[in-house]
């Protein structure tokens, strides 16, 4: 199988952390930001499984146009938080939520402002990564991490990125955001996923 894998991602802080995550597996590791540029797909799906295998295909099928395919694999991965009083919001929607081009401190007032309204709900809520595999137009391999955790008060914490800084982690007694990135990745919601993935090209 080849050892060369398109990470679908153009944002810096998840290629950091799938980075470190699949150092120790020999592999070539390319993102969209070593390629021509490709018009992001719409993300139609309804879950973040769905919207990962979508995300894998379409690039795949990019790659094959261009004549990269056979000896590549496409790796992509749809991640979010589900916040259970907010009927699951902002979920598939996490990096779109409210606008596109939304300020995280603006996502975190908003969603502050939601769960005032909702007092007498639980602020229960998960990261959670679905990750799909394609190659030559066939999904390969599907994962999923989960993490299970609350509301903070308030965001706290300076490390992480996205919502990490009022996702409190009770076993850490904190946000994620306040933690070491090793000590988030242990747990994290994508950190499972690509230990997973890891393994599975160890295997493979």
């Amino acid at each position: 199988m080849t050892r060369r894998l398109v990470i679908a991602t153009t944002n810096a802080h998840k290629l950091g952390e799938i980075r470190g995550l699949l150092a120790d597996v020999d592999v070539e590791l390319l993102s969209l930001g070593h390629l021509p540029p490709i018009a992001e797909p719409e993300e139609t799906g309804a879950t973040f499984r769905a919207n990962a295998r979508l995300k894998a295909l379409y690039y795949d099928a990019h790659l094959a146009a261009g004549g990269m395919a056979e000896d590549t694999v496409t790796v992509a991965e749809d991640s979010g938080l589900v916040i259970d009083a907010l009927d699951g919001d902002p979920g598939v929607r996490s990096a779109r939520f409210l606008r596109p081009d939304a300020s995280y401190a603006e996502r975190f007032d908003e969603i502050s402002r939601r769960l005032a309204a909702r007092p007498e709900q639980p602020r229960t809520a998960r990261f959670i990564c679905a990750l799909a595999v394609v190659r030559l137009g066939t999904v390969v391999f599907e994962t999923q991490g989960i993490v299970e955790g609350e509301i903070a008060a308030a965001p706290r914490g300076s490390h992480g990125f996205g919502y990490d800084p009022i996702f409190h982690f009770p076993a850490y007694g904190g946000t994620l955001a306040e933690v070491s990135e090793k000590d988030k990745l242990r747990v994290a919601h994508r950190g499972q996923a690509f230990r997973a993935l890891a393994d599975w090209l160890r295997k493979a």
